[in-house]
């Protein structure tokens, strides 16, 4: 009787401990790592919490473990420089912004962000409501600044509706106005009587029209100091800035409508605790900068109040001088302007768009400059004008791209440069505007050069230009450009052509001094001496390719690029596939290989911590990820860059995938995340530390050092997912039809048994081996396939590599796919009649291709196909507006010939010409705002398969692009994905969608969509 009644307790228990599987109700509450930073100090960090749909959490976190508060909704996070505070904005909640879009509510009535400072020595919280922005020095503690929303007018409280005094005040209120109203009544009966109509309206003259110069008016600003908490506001503010190290706030306000209050910039020296105005009056001011001692700012500044579409400005240079007089503080300002007509072009302006910003040493001020466009005709009305766009087969760009492009080309400008005569002020002279001249004024770029490489922060002496101007018609089919490379002498500004019609990468040295090029054509590389004006092949003794070895598009290979440039230009860090060579630009020693990758198939690749790193130092220790390419995992490894052939080797021990990599400024504390397919990805830090040996190339003991022993999980994100079904993720290898031993990705199910039968979801693109350990959260997915979802509900999925041969790369597809499917079957576990295919964009193209080739699989998905390869050759990807003639040509869809060429080789890949043979069902995602593939590539699908009877479904989500934005349309392809393999792959019933369809008539009422 005692066993009976212990298996009856049992039972509950083990059923409340069974897993199920995954569905679609799950998704929003899913977490994720946000953003994240550490202290300087490396002490503690901040991080927040993401849900895919809800509010998220922000967390301020010591790096032992300890959490120090958490704060609901928080984001947008700054950790002041000093590490004493951490600034954030907190959202509204998700339901209430929700609520108020249902309600419709206008801008300033919706909800709006607050603002939290957290003080880390008090373990204080402070909020402040409807906070605009913030922004605190980037180089100094101590200040903050924060906007204020609009104030909200007056509404009236009900809790003092409710006291006694306010009731009997508005009770008094009350019989007033009713004795009035008697009283008016009376006049009222008399005129009347007398025939006068006193009850028509008059009309309300007293309203003024908006005005055409009424503007948005700037708000409050709070300037508050954090150390003492003393606080300034400031009306009417529009913009401010601080400078790096907080001598200086620049604040930038509004006129006042309807009042004699005109706008004004005025810097607040904060050291000195005193102010001054810059300007006054003025209709417009951007591009806000100072130089790296803050006593000069610059920026653009508009009085110009014409209507002309292209407003003028002036480019004005202010610095200051503080001393001490009669023990006070006093600021003295010394100004300039340029204007329009000292450029050294005629006809040309100054762009306010344009970067600006000073040299490291102060001696210049590099911004932009333009040709002045022509004003619109604005003679005849707008319903007369004709709009035509005049397409010239001469023009460097296609039509479509100079349309999509045209707010960028109006705001295109070309990198100038003054050099100041004086800049350091030696004594004060108040309003001496000689102690800041100007020297010289150049202009470097050009419409030739567009782009100019600055070096040593702008003060090089050699700045190097590409140029492809008049090439650029090739980028058509091509889908690159040859250009010429210039040398520019940014002193006189002349410049000398160093190569010519090159297809090429470019890295110039710190200094200027050498600029490294790799010959993509000729697959090598070489550096100029600006010095010497000769150029020599460099990295020729690396006994590997330094380009992508496994390419396979018919083009010339990518080069695997650089690391950095050494100090004082010693030095260039070259990648190989595997290891990181240290190579002299001279070409004179030998190179080095600072990593040993190689022998055991690990690529190695650096990992930037600190963004101010300009150059390696010699001796410096770095951080590189490092791949293993046999077993697919991640982790971190630090190298010693040296010019010996031994190094320090110290290994991070991991997960099978440590990412996101941070380090604080002092002790090198490290953040990091670490994930694998069934972990979910969570925040460590490292803290502690051990002994580590230093090993030379082959292995040998050549000393110890420290190393990283301890990782303290900080977070431990989604608990939930050990309710659910899961699964596993290995590497599955095969021989393809080709004979190539190939790798792919192969997930089972949770408490997979190999005597069992299930079926199976083939997802491709084109490698993705390199995803094993990858986790990946179930969520609505913009097209492609939910894998975690499909696997916890009972589906093997396989994710075949695929390797491409020129001109075939539908039979391509077909061999590796195909080859690696029917070897997942003999291992028995795999129900052939029971699997699908689904891929997207060129997994959509491949979809299609395969089911034109074999009825091994019963259903297919294919989002965003290519259907019809020669009318796809000529279409336009909207998106950028290029042709997409260079994709067959020379990228991805892998022709290798024009259609004139090799037309047969057009028709053999192109589904269209082959849907006869079509026996497997087949639904298309075609969305007609996709800016990649034209939608008419799905029409043209669905409209044959139509016409020859076979079943097609084609989902066209309105206004959608290539892959899905909107999280309402992510949610219900998920569901009709799921619906759609369940009722071919699991005999599940069909959908109505599927069945009836859903007339026009019908698109969005109740009862049809999601689910249906």
């Amino acid at each position: 009787m005692k066993k009976i009644i212990t298996l009856l307790l049992l039972i509950p228990l083990a059923a409340f401990s069974q897993k199920k599987p995954l569905d679609h109700s799950v998704y929003d509450s899913w977490q994720s790592i946000g953003e994240k930073l550490i202290s300087a100090n490396g002490k503690f960090v901040a991080y927040t919490i993401t849900v895919q749909e809800g509010d998220a959490n922000l967390v301020i976190q010591s790096t032992k473990g300890d959490k120090l508060i958490e704060v609901s909704r928080g984001y947008n996070v700054t950790i002041t420089d000093d590490d004493k505070f951490v600034v954030f904005k907190i959202k509204p909640t998700y339901k209430q912004t929700r609520d108020a879009k249902i309600a419709k509510k206008k801008i300033d009535e919706m909800p709006k962000d607050s603002l939290g400072i957290y003080d880390v020595e008090q373990n204080k919280l402070e909020k402040i409501a409807r906070v605009k922005s913030y922004k605190t020095p980037e180089k100094a503690g101590g200040w903050l600044a924060y906007l204020m929303e609009k104030f909200l007018p007056e509404t009236k409280d009900k809790k003092e509706l409710d006291s006694i005094g306010k009731l009997k005040e508005l009770s008094n209120k009350a019989a007033a106005m009713q004795k009035q109203i008697d009283s008016l009544n009376n006049i009222i009966a008399k005129a009347q009587e007398q025939g006068i109509n006193i009850l028509t309206p008059k009309k309300d003259t007293t309203a003024k029209p908006k005005k055409e110069d009424d503007i948005e008016e700037g708000t409050e600003l709070v300037l508050r100091n954090l150390t003492d908490g003393k606080e300034q506001k400031i009306a009417l503010v529009q913009e401010y800035y601080f400078s790096k190290t907080a001598n200086h706030l620049i604040v930038e306000t509004t006129k006042k409508n309807n009042s004699k209050v005109v706008s004004l910039i005025i810097s607040y020296h904060l050291k000195e605790n005193l102010s001054d105005t810059l300007q006054k009056d003025f209709k417009d001011a951007k591009q806000f900068t100072f130089n790296d001692k803050e006593n000069i700012t610059a920026y653009f500044i508009s009085f110009d109040t014409t209507k002309n579409e292209q407003k003028k400005y002036r480019l004005y240079v202010f610095g200051w001088v503080s001393e001490k007089k009669d023990f006070k503080n006093e600021i003295h300002k010394l100004d300039y302007y340029i204007t329009d007509s000292l450029l050294p072009n005629n006809n040309w302006r100054l762009n306010e768009n344009s970067n600006l910003f000073f040299s490291k040493n102060d001696n210049h001020l590099i911004f932009g400059s333009s040709p002045k466009l022509p004003i619109k005709d604005t003679t005849l009305p707008e319903f007369e004008r004709v709009n035509v766009d005049v397409w010239n087969y001469k023009d460097d760009d296609l039509m479509t791209a100079q349309l999509k492009n045209v707010d960028a080309e109006t705001k295109k400008n070309y990198q100038t440069k003054v050099s100041f005569k004086e800049k350091h002020f030696k004594s004060v002279s108040g309003s001496d505007s000689n102690a800041l001249r100007i020297k010289t004024i150049l202009q470097l770029g050009s419409l030739k050069f567009e782009n100019i490489r600055i070096t040593e922060e702008g003060d090089g002496k050699y700045f190097y230009a590409v140029s492809d101007s008049g090439k650029r018609i090739e980028q058509q089919w091509q889908g690159y450009t040859k250009k010429d490379v210039y040398v520019i002498n940014s002193i006189d500004g002349s410049n000398k052509q160093i190569m010519t019609n090159i297809r090429a990468n470019i890295y110039s040295s710190y200094t200027g001094k050498y600029l490294l090029v790799y010959d993509e054509d000729r697959k090598q590389y070489s550096c100029y001496d600006a010095d010497s004006n000769k150029t020599k092949p460099v990295a020729k003794d690396i006994p590997y390719p330094l380009y992508d070895e496994e390419n396979d598009v018919p083009d010339a290979p990518n080069a695997y690029g650089i690391v950095k440039w050494m100090e004082n230009d010693t030095h260039v860090l070259i990648y190989d596939r595997y290891d990181i060579w240290k190579v002299d630009p001279t070409g004179k020693e030998k190179s080095i290989c600072i990593t040993n990758g190689r022998k055991d198939k690990i690529q190695y690749r650096y990992v930037t911590v600190d963004n101010d790193e300009k150059f390696i130092k010699e001796g410096q220790e770095v951080i590189c990820s490092s791949f293993y390419e046999t077993t697919k995992v991640k982790w971190l490894q630090r190298f010693n860059v040296t010019s010996k052939r031994n190094r320090s080797q110290m290994v991070f021990y991991g997960f099978e995938n440590v990412a996101n990599v941070l380090k604080s400024k002092q002790d090198n504390i490290l953040l990091f995340t670490q994930e694998s397919f069934n972990k979910t990805q969570n925040l460590f830090s490292s803290l502690e530390f051990d002994t580590i040996m230093n090993l030379d190339f082959d292995g040998n003991i050549t000393g110890y050092d420290i190393g990283f022993k301890k990782y303290n999980p900080l977070t431990n994100l989604n608990p939930q997912q050990s309710n659910y079904l899961w699964g596993s993720a290995e590497l599955f290898k095969w021989k393809a039809y080709t004979g190539k031993l190939t790798e792919g990705v192969l997930y089972k199910p949770e408490n997979f048994d190999s005597t069992k039968k299930y079926p199976m979801i083939v997802y491709f693109y084109e490698r993705n081996n390199q995803t094993l350990h990858q986790y990946q959260a179930p969520a609505p997915t913009p097209s492609r396939l939910n894998i975690p979802y499909f696997v916890s509900n009972g589906y093997v999925v396989f994710v075949p590599d695929i390797w491409y041969t020129t001109g075939h790369p539908g039979k391509s597809a077909y061999d590796y796919i195909v080859s690696g499917t029917r070897a997942l079957i003999k291992k028995g576990f795999i129900d052939s009649t029971r699997i699908g295919l689904q891929g997207q964009s060129w997994g959509g193209y491949q979809t299609a291709y395969l089911i034109t080739r074999t009825n091994l699989y019963k259903a297919a998905w294919a989002g965003a196909p290519v259907g019809n390869m020669f009318s796809a050759y000529g279409g336009i990807r909207w998106e950028s507006g290029l042709n997409r003639q260079f994709q067959y040509e020379h990228s991805q869809s892998r022709i290798g010939a024009t259609i004139w060429e090799k037309p047969n080789l057009y028709i053999e890949n192109s589904p269209l010409f082959h849907l006869p043979k079509v026996k497997t069902p087949l639904v298309i995602m075609a969305n007609d705002a996709d800016g990649a593939v034209p939608w008419y590539q799905g029409i043209e699908l669905f409209t044959a398969m139509r016409r020859l009877n076979k079943p097609v479904w084609m989902l066209n989500y309105n206004g959608e692009a290539h892959n899905l934005m909107e999280r309402k349309n992510r949610k219900d392809i998920q569901i009709k994905e799921q619906q759609y393999f369940d009722w071919l792959l699991k005999d599940a019933p069909a959908p109505k969608w599927i069945t009836d369809g859903v007339p026009a008539v019908m698109k969005g009422r109740v009862g049809i969509g999601t689910g249906n």
